[in-house]
C-alpha cells in the first residue's frame, strides 16, 4: 500500500483549486441511467471512487468517456439501453454510494438485483430508510442472499414519504426513483445538504420537475422521460473545509478558489472562534494564521448546515494546538474517533468518552508513523502532520485516493513537503 510522508514545520502559502465534490459527482453518475441520451457532468473529480463507479456502470450498459479541460475533468455518460439490472457483492461492497443504482434502474428498467453494501468501518449506515421509500413508490423488494429483488413492472408511483431522521442517501435515493415516477411525489424530513441541491439542479437540467431542494420538503411531478444535460458538479464542501483547516494547522496564507464559503459557514465560524482569519469572497475564501497559539472551541456535528461530520477529524487534528481544552461531540456517526489514537501517536492529549472527545492542546506535535482508518480521518492525520516536528509517514492511503483529487500536488503547490512513497519503497 501507498504512503504519504510529511515533513512538517513549513507555511503555506499560494493558492489551491477545489475539486467538483465527490458526494454529489456519484450520485450525478448514477442519475446517468435514467436517460438513454449523454449526461454531461463538467468539473468532474477524478478519484478511487468516481472510477469505481464508472467501472459499475460500465457493466450496467453506460458508455463513460472521461476527458480533461482547462476547467477540470469532464465525464460523459452515455446508457442507450439498460444490459444489465444486476450490481453485485463484488462491486457494491467496495462503496457504498453504488448502492444507488438500484433506484434509477428500477425507474427505468422496472427491476433491479443490487447487493446490499455491507459494513462500514465508522459505524452502522443501514439502507432501510432506502428500501421504504422505494416500497412507498410502488416497487416490491424482497432480500436474499445479500440482495435487494425490486421489481415495478408497472412503473413507479408517486408518494408521501416522510423520513424518521435525516438522511442524505435516502434522500438522493427517492429523488433519483421518484424524477419517473407517475404522479406527485413529497418528501419530509428530506436532508438539506448542497449535495442534495446540486442532483436536483442535474436532474432539471434533464427534464425532472423538482421544487425544494435544499430545504425538509421536497416536492416531485414525476415525468415519463428524462433527456440528456450538461451540469458542473459543485464544488466539494469538505475538500473546502479541509484545506481551510490545513492552512490554519500549518500557517500562512491559502485562498481556496472554484468554491464558496457559504457551504461550510457552520466550520468558518468555529475556526474564526480559535483565532483564525477568515475572508470570505465572491469566488471563493482566503484563511489566514499568522503566528498567535489557538483558541480551544466546542464544536458538535450535526447535518447540513450544522457542523459536518466529514470534518470532525480535521478540526480535532487542529484542536490539538490550541490553548485550553476542547471538546469535539460526534452524533452522526458512532465509532468516528477512530484517529483520536493515532493523533496521540503524534504527542496529543485526546480522551474520548463515547460520543465526545476532550481536547487538552499541546505544545507542539512529533512525527510518527501513523495508520489512516477512513477516508477522514486519514486526511486528518495529514493535518496534523503538517504541523508536527519531524517527518510522519502516513499509512493505508489508498483511503485518501477515494476522495482527495491529487492531495499531494495541491499541498506541495503552497510550500508543504510532501511526497508519496509507493509500494515498492520508491518516491512515487
Amino acid at each position: 500500500m501507498d504512503k504519504i510522508a510529511i515533513v512538517g514545520g513549513e507555511r503555506l502559502v499560494g493558492e489551491i483549486r477545489i475539486s467538483g465534490a465527490k458526494n454529489s459527482a456519484i450520485k450525478l453518475m448514477a442519475a446517468s441511467l435514467l436517460t438513454d441520451e449523454p449526461v454531461r457532468l463538467t468539473n468532474m473529480p477524478r478519484l478511487a471512487d468516481t472510477r469505481f463507479l464508472g467501472r459499475l456502470l460500465g457493466r450496467l450498459g453506460t458508455e463513460v468517456v472521461e476527458t480533461d479541460g482547462p476547467n477540470g475533468g469532464q465525464t460523459i455518460l452515455t446508457t442507450p439501453e439498460i444490459l444489465s439490472t444486476i450490481a453485485p457483492y463484488d462491486l457494491v461492497r467496495q462503496m457504498r454510494a453504488s448502492f444507488n443504482v438500484l433506484g434509477p434502474l428500477l425507474a427505468r428498467a422496472g427491476q433491479a438485483k443490487v447487493s446490499l453494501p455491507g459494513g462500514c468501518a465508522i459505524g452502522a449506515r443501514p439502507v432501510d430508510l432506502h428500501l421504504q421509500a422505494l416500497e412507498a413508490l410502488g416497487a416490491r423488494i424482497e432480500l436474499n442472499e445479500g440482495y435487494v429483488y425490486a421489481q415495478a413492472p408497472r412503473g413507479l408511483r408517486g408518494a408521501r414519504i416522510e423520513f424518521p431522521f435525516v438522511s442524505v442517501g435516502a434522500t438522493e435515493h427517492a429523488l433519483l426513483a421518484a424524477v419517473l415516477a407517475r404522479g406527485e411525489t413529497v418528501l419530509t424530513g428530506a436532508a438539506r445538504e448542497p449535495e442534495i441541491v446540486d442532483l436536483a439542479l442535474c436532474l432539471t437540467a434533464m427534464g425532472a420537475r423538482i421544487e425544494g431542494a435544499g430545504s425538509a420538503t421536497i416536492r416531485i411531478v414525476g415525468v415519463e422521460r428524462l433527456s440528456g444535460a450538461t451540469h458542473a458538479v459543485a464544488p466539494d464542501r469538505i475538500e473546502t473545509g479541509t484545506y481551510a483547516l490545513a492552512a490554519a494547522m500549518a500557517g500562512g496564507e491559502v485562498r481556496l478558489t472554484n468554491t464558496r464559503a457559504d457551504i461550510i459557514e457552520s466550520l468558518l465560524v468555529k475556526m474564526e472562534e480559535a483565532g483564525v482569519e477568515v475572508d470570505r469572497g465572491a469566488d471563493g475564501l482566503t484563511v489566514r494564521r499568522n503566528g498567535g497559539r489557538l483558541k480551544a472551541v466546542e464544536v458538535t456535528t450535526d447535518p447540513y448546515p450544522g457542523f459536518a461530520t466529514d470534518l470532525q477529524a480535521q478540526f480535532m487534528a487542529l484542536m490539538t494546538l490550541a490553548d485550553g481544552e476542547s471538546v469535539v461531540r460526534e452524533t452522526i456517526f458512532e465509532n468516528r474517533f477512530m484517529h483520536a489514537p493515532e493523533l496521540a501517536r503524534l504527542g496529543a492529549d485526546i480522551v474520548v468518552n463515547g460520543g465526545e472527545a476532550r481536547v487538552r492542546g499541546v505544545a507542539n506535535l512529533e512525527a510518527a508513523p501513523v495508520m489512516a482508518t477512513d477516508l477522514r480521518a486519514s486526511v486528518g492525520l495529514v493535518i496534523a502532520a503538517l504541523a508536527a516536528r519531524g517527518e510522519t509517514v502516513v499509512d493505508r492511503v489508498y483511503h485518501l485516493d477515494r476522495g482527495f483529487e491529487r492531495l499531494e500536488e495541491k499541498l506541495s503547490a503552497c510550500g508543504a513537503r510532501v511526497r508519496r512513497i509507493s509500494d515498492a519503497g520508491e518516491e512515487a
